[in-house]
């Protein structure tokens, strides 16, 4: 049996601590537990990063002659055409099949797209990296697969069966909120995936982890062992401990024992996700809290990746702001880097999550009281976006509850009156869940940015109309519409890991407001919007979110070639099939990566 050994900071000078938290029942971004999982580890991102081998160097891109197609441009000065020159990774021709001859010059290889759909690759304006990266191997047993938690715990024995004697049985995404069953995984619950193997489950908000008896036994945990600091060991009535992890460290001090921990290689495991994100037609993507899991460190990742000469993405980063000290040691501006790896914001977190009922509220939740978690004070929220637009950064603020966005449009706001250029820097609003005209008139006013988790409304939708705000407040959830018809300019995105990286199912989701747990029925019909805006939100408004607009987000001359091969076009599908249109063919930089 192991004998909890308390994690030791002495032991592992050169791992960065991270900042932490006290909402235990906020959103991935803000979560201390994988933070903590690296530190306890003794896993150092730029360590890692040092040791990456480069592969080889990618062959150069071959000219290209793109014909017979269905293209939509996402120009407005040119939205449809048939056929593409490509040179050097860069559009030098766009126009009608017929013209293709007068302006090829001979050597390019010939692709007959057989009129499928081509479109701008997609572009996810916020997701985590380092975290996805961090989750991707383990088993997602989360409702997107598994409705029940029946069904997720008969996955895992699947998994259990298959895995060797001393091999960590890892899953994530448990979500009791949207899955049928008990509210937490309690050790005798996952003694029934295996009593031989550890069993380790995250939570889908990552504040939260559960483990079977073996993982406890392991890590040494008993009805002795204290609760560290910020964080707390569940327990049965007896004292001992149910296996039930609340915050970072106590996750950590299970979870680090996994010995595979110690092989993942993190910057393969991001071009891993790049991959993954080719798969959905994704051609650039950009994280939104650089820096949460360890600092200055995760640039190094960064630095790996571009090197690497693999990347089948364009990555862009916003800065965490909550470690401003540390990157106020560094030469780092807004716009450093290239068309691969480029940073371009500065992220401020005001509050948590409206489903985890810590999004900061005007009013009280329904059934539940309470007005939500504020992280950060109106004086330094007003002082800190002051100053970071000062020196030129884009200013990207996480606000949900509509308390949250009062107090970043009013930081906002007292920066205009100081001459910062808020619509300039494309400042933008994260999430803006709940939104009111009021609000959407200060937004315009000011030329605000938002970009919606457009997943609320599929997912979480009729808990928000039923149980949290009520159907009054739940009707002003992601008012893409009410945005759009007053000239705002605002795309949709995934959060991944809230909800997965999938363009085409936020697509399908802004357009048809459908709940999953009630599939009959719509979310505020007023907010639904045409396929076209849409995809308008997922390519060059998206482009334009992220100062990349003059190189991606549309098809036209001198711009970057990527893009995507559809199987069916999004605009004559039924709206309900959106999501399940095949990515054929992902094109980045005049190379085929999907």
């Amino acid at each position: 049996m192991g004998k909890f050994q308390p994690y030791d900071p002495a032991a592992h000078p050169h791992v960065w601590q991270p900042p932490q938290f006290d909402d235990l029942f906020g959103c991935p971004c803000c979560a201390p537990a994988l933070g903590e999982l690296l530190r306890q580890s003794g896993i150092d991102m730029e360590l890692q990063a040092r040791r990456f081998t480069r592969p080889p160097p990618r062959p150069e891109a071959a000219p290209l002659a793109i014909r017979n197609a269905r293209i939509l441009t996402m120009n407005a000065a040119m939205p449809d055409a048939e056929a593409m020159l490509i040179r050097d990774g860069r559009i030098t021709w766009i126009g009608a099949d017929g013209d293709v001859d007068a302006h090829a010059e001979g050597d390019e290889l010939r692709i007959d797209c057989r009129g499928k759909t081509l479109l701008p690759g997609f572009i996810e304006p916020h997701m985590h990296l380092a975290s996805i990266a961090l989750l991707a191997r383990f088993e997602n047993i989360g409702p997107l697969r598994y409705a029940s938690f029946d069904a997720a715990l008969a996955r895992l024995h699947e998994v259990a069966a298959a895995a060797g004697p001393d091999d960590w049985i890892m899953a994530r995404q448990f979500d009791p909120s949207l899955q049928e069953g008990p509210l937490e995984l309690t050790a005798d619950l996952l003694d029934g995936v295996s009593t031989r193997n550890p069993v380790y489950v995250y939570n889908a908000s990552l504040h939260f982890g559960y483990c079977n008896s073996r993982a406890l036994e392991l890590a040494g945990i008993t009805a002795e062992t204290p609760d560290p600091a910020g964080s707390e060991f569940g327990r049965y009535p007896d004292g001992s401990p149910n296996g039930v992890l609340k915050g970072g460290a106590c996750m950590a001090a299970v979870s680090r024992h996994n010995p595979a921990l110690h092989g993942l290689d993190l910057v393969a495991a991001c071009l891993d996700v790049f991959k993954h994100a080719n798969k959905k037609g994704l051609t650039t993507v950009v994280d939104q809290g650089t820096g949460a899991l360890q600092g200055r460190k995760e640039l190094e990742i960064y630095r790996a990746l571009r090197e690497s000469n693999a990347m089948t993405v364009r990555f862009r980063y916003s800065l965490f702001n909550t470690l401003a000290e540390h990157w106020d040691q560094t030469e780092l501006h807004c716009g450093d880097g290239d068309e691969w790896v480029r940073a371009t914001g500065w992220k401020i977190v005001t509050d948590g999550s409206n489903q985890g009922r810590t999004g900061l509220q005007r009013e009280e939740f329904l059934n539940t009281g309470g007005f939500g978690i504020a992280y950060i004070e109106p004086e330094v929220l007003n002082a800190d976006v002051a100053r970071r637009l000062g020196e030129g950064w884009q200013v990207v603020i996480h606000a949900n509850g509509d308390a949250a966005i009062d107090r970043a449009l009013d930081a906002f706001e007292h920066a205009a009156a100081q001459g910062r250029d808020i619509a300039g820097r494309r400042c933008r609003i994260e999430h803006c869940s709940i939104l009111h005209d009021e609000q959407i008139e200060r937004i315009a006013a000011l030329g605000i940015s938002p970009s919606f988790l457009i997943g609320h409304v599929y997912y979480w939708g009729k808990a928000f109309r039923d149980d949290i705000f009520g159907p009054d407040k739940a009707a002003l959830l992601d008012r893409t519409a009410a945005c759009e018809a007053r000239g705002i300019r605002w795309t949709l995105h995934s959060d991944e890991p809230v909800t997965e990286m999938d363009p085409l199912r936020c697509i399908e989701n802004a357009v048809t407001r459908r709940m999953w747990k009630a599939p009959d029925e719509v979310l505020a019909d007023q907010e639904c919007i045409s396929v076209e805006t849409a995809l308008r939100a997922m390519t060059i408004d998206a482009a334009w979110q992220c100062h990349s607009d003059h190189e991606i987000g549309s098809l036209e001359t001198g711009k970057l070639a990527d893009f995507i091969v559809l199987d069916a076009d999004p605009r004559t599908v039924p709206t309900t099939q959106i999501s399940s249109i095949a990515v054929n063919e992902t094109w980045v930089g005049g190379q085929r990566v999907h």
